[in-house]
Formats: C-alpha cells, sequence, structure tokens
C-alpha cells in the first residue's frame, strides 16, 4: 500500500471512527516501526527537528534563555518564558525546579553565548528528555524562530527501531493531519538508507484509541 494522501486521509478518518469520545482532546501520533537498519550506525540514532505545516492542537510551549535587547524581544515576541543570565545562575544545582521546567515547556531556545552556562545548568535535565537547547545569535529573529518551533516536532530513534511522534490532535482536520504526517515521511525518506522502503508498518492512533496499521 503506497503511503500517498490518499491512503493516510482513509487511514485518518478510521482512527477517528475507532476512537471513543474522552473527556478531554486525544493526540494523534504516528508510529513507525523501521527495518534493515543497523542500529549502532550513526543513521540508528536520529534526533532531529522537524517543523510541520501545521501547528498541532497542542502547539510547543517556547522556553528562551537570553539577555538584554534579545530577551527582551522574546518576551514581546509571546515566548512562554524568558530565563535571563542571573536566573540560570540562580537554578544551578536545583534539581526539583529544573526537572519542572523540562517537563513544562516543549522546546527551549538559547542565545548562543549562553549555551555553556545553560549547558552546565539544564543539561542533564533537558538531555535525557531529548529536549537539548537550540542555539541562536544574538541577533536572530526571536519572533520567527518562536512561531516556527510553536509547530516543530523532535524525531528520535533510539536503542530501538521504533519511531513515535505526535502529530496533531484528533479535533485538527484530515488533511491538516495528513501534511503533518507528510512532512515527517520527507525527512525520513532522506534521513533513511532505503528511504521509506525501510518502514516495515506505518501505525496511526490517538493517545488512547485503537491503531490503524498501514503496510507500505
Amino acid at each position: 500500500m503506497p503511503l500517498d494522501k490518499k491512503t493516510l486521509l482513509t487511514a485518518i478518518k478510521e482512527v477517528k471512527s475507532k476512537s471513543k469520545e474522552r473527556k478531554f482532546t486525544q493526540s494523534v501520533d504516528l508510529i513507525l516501526d523501521i527495518k534493515e537498519l543497523d542500529m549502532k550506525a550513526p543513521e540508528g540514532r536520529i534526533q532531529q527537528i522537524v517543523e510541520l505545516p501545521h501547528v498541532t492542537g497542542k502547539p510547543n510551549k517556547i522556553c528562551v534563555f537570553a539577555t538584554g535587547e534579545l530577551a527582551f524581544k522574546a518576551k514581546a515576541s509571546s515566548a512562554d518564558i524568558v530565563i535571563e543570565k542571573a536566573d540560570l545562575e540562580s537554578l544551578l544545582g536545583k534539581k526539583k525546579a529544573l526537572r519542572k521546567l523540562g517537563n513544562t515547556y516543549d522546546v527551549f531556545i538559547s542565545e548562543a553565548p549562553l549555551m555553556a552556562l545553560v549547558g552546565r545548568t539544564f543539561g542533564p535535565v533537558l538531555g535525557p528528555r531529548g529536549k537539548l537547547p537550540i542555539p541562536v545569535p544574538p541577533n536572530v529573529n526571536i519572533k520567527e524562530e518562536i512561531e516556527k518551533h510553536r509547530k516543530t516536532v523532535r524525531i528520535r530513534m533510539r536503542n530501538q527501531p521504533i519511531i513515535q511522534v505526535q502529530i496533531g490532535t484528533e479535533d485538527m482536520k484530515d488533511e491538516d493531519l495528513v501534511d503533518n504526517i507528510l512532512a515527517v515521511l520527507r525527512f525520513l525518506d532522506g534521513k533513511l538508507k532505503r528511504g521509506l522502503k525501510n518502514i516495515k508498518f506505518l501505525f496511526i492512533k490517538t493517545s488512547m484509541g485503537t491503531p490503524v496499521k498501514i503496510k507500505p
């Protein structure tokens, strides 16, 4: 079965029809079972940020580490939180507060000159979560960066040949969910050694629903 738009649209409709109504809005996840892959090779340790064409129903919460003018612009650009140098220094070693921040925010953007301090402070917390900060120059257009990362996802594959990524929520349009899936597949087509031929099975499911399986 080809991984084309029509096939994916049919699968999304089936996923939604099989999903029972809940008291909350469920996420829609894409799960990929990868085959013929050397997990010890670099291609077996994928970790990449991919921008989706559509914001998911739950836009990413953005934390920005910045100083001076960039911190001011980040606040004016509606970053969810801006942590300046003095605040960073005061957080050093405060594991409970760091864990809370690591769990609350989805994307961390850091002014490049602060990266060493950010690494010392947040590295042990953000590293295992796959949320290492994205360095940007002090003169970056921070508004554009924040808007871009509202709709990014992290593609991760470690230890097992499985990739799971949230591509939206059940209240999104079917076509938008398909566009987001295709964006992930385009990335993997260029990243995996055999492209989409390395995908054994593809599953789409809501967070508490029954998976729909597609065999390419």
